[in-house]
């Protein structure tokens, strides 16, 4: 089904827009699927979840990497337990304590090293500027300026981050999604936790909210949706 196809790597963390991102590398190249726990809180959930949409997208080339720098550095809330997982947000009003300092740095890192070894000229990433959390590192210029030194510090200076979704709202991304039959059954996006998602996180509600709005049921189970009942 690949043959002829170049290499792609993508992230895919297991949440809903890296699940998209995989369903279109998996359109267009034959990807090879990278995966980074870095003791967050749901880690071993996300872990499940990429295994199990790799499966559904018959990725075969998987990796899947620790880090073990993101929790010792600590700072957020997704890898220090002292820090709570803050009910929503206002998303745009300032970057909450979910953000992950520089996270998207090392995650690239990584997947431009094994795209050197697998001869793939494509790194896929699910970022997301619009109606986000407002992390700094999913912004275009980011990407624009890690390309930069992906050209100056690679050997053949040819390896792309390309970010499909950054300009798209959630319930776009979600449209996409099912139009490609993006497996979101067995998607994880909740940052606090691995049984049912809290449904009130800002990842659970900006996913919530998204395929309300894109006239869809989230199928994955959620312990309450009080707050995006708006």
């Amino acid at each position: 089904m690949n043959r002829g196809k170049k290499r792609a790597i993508v992230l895919l963390s297991g949440g809903m827009d890296s699940c998209v991102c995989a369903a279109l590398a998996a359109r267009d190249y034959a990807p090879a699927a990278l995966h980074i726990s870095y003791g967050q809180r749901t880690e071993d959930r996300e872990r499940q979840s990429f295994l199990e949409i790799c499966q559904r997208l018959n990725i075969q080339d998987k990796l899947v990497v620790r880090n073990e720098a993101l929790r010792a550095i600590g700072g957020s809330a997704l890898t220090d337990d002292n820090i709570a997982v803050p009910a929503c947000h206002s998303v745009g009003q300032d970057i909450p304590v979910t953000y992950v300092p520089f996270r998207n740095a090392h995650f690239l890192a990584v997947a431009v090293s094994w795209a050197e070894v697998l001869g793939a000229d494509k790194i896929f990433i699910g970022a997301v500027e619009q109606d986000s959390s407002g992390y700094p590192d999913c912004r275009p210029a980011y990407y624009e300026a890690f390309n930069r030194v992906i050209k100056a510090g690679t050997k053949e200076g040819t390896i792309e981050v390309v970010t499909p979704l950054i300009g798209l709202r959630k319930a776009e991304i979600v449209r996409l999604g099912l139009e490609l039959g993006a497996p979101f059954d067995l998607t994880w996006s909740c940052y606090s936790r691995q049984d049912r998602a809290c449904g009130i996180c800002d990842s659970c509600v900006l996913r919530l909210r998204a395929f309300a709005a894109a006239g869809a049921t989230d199928p994955i189970p959620y312990g309450e949706k009080e707050i995006v009942e708006l």
